[in-house]
């Protein structure tokens, strides 16, 4: 019986806690950004919900929301349209419904 409670916690705990999301790819054309996450959504209690463009001193510059999980789609790609990006430093960061906006931040190519 302890082997079975012990099993179910080792499946709850990993499962609850994924990793944040992954910023695998960042494209600029003009002003449209595109940005490619991979995380390991488990449906609507836990997936990847939006990514921002900051500035270096954390500033947000444009967020793009994530309306629904993407349990079947991985990585996927989700764009957003900027007019006159900022000169300087830009980053994208992740952000997760569970777990918030990520500590990693990936520099936007210019």
């Amino acid at each position: 019986m302890l082997n079975r409670i012990l099993i179910c916690l080792v499946c709850f705990a990993t499962s609850a806690f994924a990793d944040p999301p992954q910023i695998v790819g960042v494209e600029v054309s003009g002003g449209r950004v595109s940005v490619t996450l991979a995380h390991a959504d488990t449906g609507w209690d836990h997936y990847a919900d939006g990514w921002r463009i900051e500035s270096e001193d954390g500033t947000v510059i444009g967020t793009r929301e994530l309306l629904h999980p993407h349990v079947e789609e991985q990585p996927f790609t989700r764009s957003l349209t900027v007019n006159d990006l900022p000169i300087g430093p830009l980053f994208i960061r992740a952000k997760c419904s569970v777990d918030g906006w990520s500590d990693a931040r990936v520099p936007l190519p210019r």
